[in-house]
């Protein structure tokens, strides 16, 4: 049983966002700092449940929902599109002023903070496998390409 305090304590966090009431990220249940790997499986699972061949709702219903989900899930898995959107619905993925680590910098329009992609940047994350071995094998080629030029060189002469 709930009481009275309970939905008291949600009604101002819709207070504090009230775009995000109807928004994209409530249509597809994830928060707005969502990665986009995160919005992606929520519209996988979301679509396979409204889908209109697929689901136990009217066609019309199911229809009308399913154009609302992709609508949502183009919009958020584009960065830009994104972005835009973000600012529309007031939403900051950054809340704080952050000051510099080095003040002696100029400011640079290429901060990582500013940055207008959604998605990961390479050096955030681990090399997999498959990466670890090519470059496994390019060091060993260079090393084999720099081996052979020393062979050459010294049976010439």
């Amino acid at each position: 049983m709930t009481s009275p305090g309970n939905s008291s304590q949600q009604q101002p966090q819709a207070e504090n966002h009230p775009a995000l009431i109807s928004s994209y990220y409530t249509l597809l249940g994830v928060h707005p700092s969502a990665t986009p790997i995160e919005i992606r499986r929520a519209y996988r699972e979301l679509s396979k449940l409204y889908h209109p061949d697929t689901t136990t709702l009217s066609k019309a219903i199911a229809t009308a929902k399913f154009q609302k989900l992709n609508e949502a899930y183009a919009t958020l898995c584009n960065p830009d599109r994104r972005q835009s959107y973000d600012q529309k619905i007031g939403y900051s993925r950054y809340h704080l002023i952050q000051v510099p680590t080095d003040l002696n910098q100029p400011y640079s329009k290429n901060n990582r903070l500013n940055s207008s992609s959604a998605y990961l940047d390479p050096t955030d994350r681990p090399l997999s496998p498959g990466e670890v071995f090519s470059l496994f094998l390019m060091g060993l080629t260079f090393i084999g390409c720099i081996l052979l030029a020393i062979f050459i060189s010294l049976t010439r002469y």
